[in-house]
């Protein structure tokens, strides 16, 4: 059994390829690299073909998180049908994707902070306006580990 997780944000430049990395870098470590497949996508066509902003590649850097290969693209009506799973990094991304995939998508979409609910906020703060990617790696750090046990859980292993 495999399963597969599709990050989205607005530009996939900041957000969505930092929490890409940070997922892949502990599905690594666990070992599940075979199984989960990750990948990430923005709602708008800004950045197309274009690597991680340099404020996330400098914080991936400074915890050795490899985006090697990463490259901006655009959400696709297919990711509906090619993903299990699709995590919005915002209110207004979530509501992007639903309205672009429709009711036909598979995919469950849910928004990354409603794995942290304790948190108290609704939207990953956007590091391309507010420069602050410290704050942004701390959330996507937290929420993926999260968003793991919730994977392995749906995958029935153990965890």
């Amino acid at each position: 059994m495999s399963y597969s997780v599709l990050f989205v944000c607005l530009g996939n430049i900041c957000r969505s390829p930092m929490a890409e990395a940070v997922f892949r870098h502990i599905v690594v470590e666990q070992g599940l690299e075979a199984v989960i497949k990750i990948d990430s996508a923005g709602t708008g066509d800004w950045h197309i073909g274009h690597p991680p902003h340099e404020g996330t590649r400098k914080l991936l850097d400074r915890y050795s998180i490899s985006y090697e290969g990463m490259n901006a693209r655009q959400l696709a009506v297919q990711d509906g049908g090619n993903f299990d799973l699709i995590v919005a990094m915002d209110t207004k991304n979530e509501r992007d994707i639903r309205e672009k995939l429709g009711v036909s998508s598979r995919a469950q979409v849910i928004r990354f902070l409603s794995l942290l609910p304790e948190k108290g906020i609704d939207d990953v703060p956007d590091p391309y306006y507010t420069g602050n990617f410290g704050e942004v790696y701390e959330l996507v750090k937290e929420g993926c580990e999260k968003l793991l046990e919730l994977v392995k859980g749906r995958m029935n292993i153990e965890r």
